[in-house]
């Protein structure tokens, strides 16, 4: 299935297949990622560990996100589609693989194996479906990004932690046919500055023929003899139309044709590198030119704005972990029931439904698409506010509304803040490939706080003291989000709209 060309995202058509894919691939990913708090008293006491060995397994599979210019580079060179079944096979087969293990240490390889298959499904689907969609981007991958809430609750009500590794591991194998259905598509770049150069030097070649003509009538038609100036007796059209003349002609506008291609070169390589893409591809090819676009870009570090947003997504990452980790045994600390406080994970997947629903909605109105990064801040302040008021309630229903903010923040930020590259706030739908590569690099180094969090919890035997440290992580993200947008309006313009 060849890659199609477009002038323009087509914000539909095989657009909405997709979407399907990625709803599909969000749900046996990240879905199964958030729902591993189900299955974390089990461990303990199956393998006998403490909290923070435990959590590795949650660490580690975030920490193994750092791979995911990886899947850049394999998809520059392979395409999205074989990426992503080759993604499929890992995360279906290290999941069945889990269920079958006998110690910690295995589950630490098996499952790394299965965040490997991770880095090499998500960020291929999610930057082709950008790439789909331009008005409705933010609506179409919020809903696509349901897929992760709907994961945590069907997994909630558990049936034993291996039983159910060993039914997501056969589920996952859907994912490979998610790869096939990820055809590649083209966005032509827009013609209007090279139709004006082709216009402007048209106009020049003729400007310059019809002086020539005039240069030439001067030139037969008066001679200088020692050093007065006499005209001809006789001037034919026949002579000034000579084909000596015609030659002479020819010849002036094939020089500045010569002297004007050192200016049009690189517009005119990088057109006939674009059709050439859109002929020759097959149906695993997205390869783009060196010259056009580099989908492993460190280069991007340079904008101070994208270092700030990456920074952002840092330490909101670090503010994810306690609730889906640890809210199961808070509430039972609380005097919960274990099968009744194992529910508070699927009240935070409903909410959190809604809450994809609700930013793509906004999102797409005409009063907030330039105001995203701001609508996105209040969603990181708000999301902030409820990690702190976890350690302060005590009873069911002040716990479960607690989640519900939670998980309806938790669902605003999540399916935003990588589509969110996309805009011209943060680095813009050209460098969207290369930026998602190292953003996602770098906030996968927010893997590391796992572990500390689970020694924090063996030391104090209070989990809300986990809650407080994320806390503080989604604090620091909301401040370095804030700087975001002024630090792309303080930079030099560089782009060449004409804003600039």
């Amino acid at each position: 299935m060849g890659a199609k060309q477009y002038s323009k995202a087509p914000d539909g058509g095989w657009g909405w297949v997709v979407a399907v894919a990625f709803f599909l691939v969000e749900m046996f990913t990240y879905g199964i990622i958030k729902s591993f708090g189900i299955f974390l008293q089990d461990m303990m006491e199956e393998f006998g560990e403490t909290n923070s060995r435990v959590s590795w397994i949650i660490s580690i599979c975030v920490f193994i996100m750092t791979f995911n210019p990886l899947s850049s580079v394999m998809m520059n060179r392979f395409g999205f589609q074989f990426v992503v079944m080759i993604g499929g096979l890992l995360i279906s087969t290290g999941t069945i693989a889990t269920s079958f293990t006998s110690s910690l240490n295995q589950i630490y390889i098996t499952y790394g194996l299965v965040t490997l298959g991770y880095c090499l499904t998500f960020l291929p689907t999610v930057t082709i479906l950008s790439k789909y969609f331009s008005h409705r981007r933010s609506l179409v991958t919020a809903l696509a990004s349901t897929g992760e809430s709907l994961a945590m609750s069907a997994l909630a009500p558990k049936i034993g932690w291996r039983h159910t590794m060993a039914v997501i591991g056969a589920l996952q194998s859907v994912i490979i046919i998610c790869g096939v259905l990820l055809r590649p598509i083209i966005i032509k770049p827009r013609m209007s500055q090279s139709q004006n150069i082709e216009t402007s030097y048209s106009k020049e070649l003729e400007a310059l023929k019809t002086q020539e003509n005039v240069d030439s009538l001067v030139l037969e038609n008066v001679e200088t003899t020692n050093g007065v100036l006499s005209l001809k007796d006789t001037c034919t059209p026949e002579e000034n139309t000579s084909p000596d003349k015609e030659a002479k002609l020819e010849t002036a506008p094939n020089s500045l044709e010569k002297s004007k291609e050192p200016e049009t070169e690189k517009h005119n390589k990088d057109d006939e590198q674009m059709m050439d893409q859109g002929e020759g591809c097959n149906s695993g090819c997205t390869k783009q030119s060196a010259a056009n676009s580099r989908l492993l870009d460190f280069s991007i570090l340079k904008d101070s704005s994208f270092v700030l947003y990456s920074l952002f997504g840092l330490f909101a990452t670090l503010g994810f972990f306690a609730p889906p980790l640890y809210i199961i045994e808070l509430s039972v600390s609380h005097g919960m029931e274990r099968e009744q406080a194992t529910y508070m994970l699927s009240i935070m997947a409903v909410a959190e439904i809604f809450g994809r629903f609700v930013i793509g909605w906004v999102l797409s109105q005409n009063v907030f698409r330039t105001r995203k990064l701001q609508v996105l801040l209040v969603c990181v302040i708000m999301m902030t506010v409820d990690l702190v008021g976890f350690t302060l309630v005590t009873n069911f229903y002040t716990l479960a509304l607690c989640c519900i903010v939670y998980g309806f923040f938790m669902g605003t930020i999540a399916c935003t803040h990588i589509p969110m590259l996309a805009e011209d706030e943060v680095v813009g739908v050209e460098r969207m490939s290369s930026a998602a590569g190292v953003y996602v690099f770098i906030q996968s180094f927010a893997g590391l706080g796992g572990p500390p969090l689970g020694v924090l919890v063996d030391v104090t035997k209070n989990y809300g003291a986990a809650f407080y440290s994320c806390a503080v992580g989604m604090g620091l993200s909301a401040v370095f989000l804030g700087f975001v947008r002024p630090a792309k309006k303080g930079l030099p313009c560089r782009r060449r709209s004409p804003k600039c």
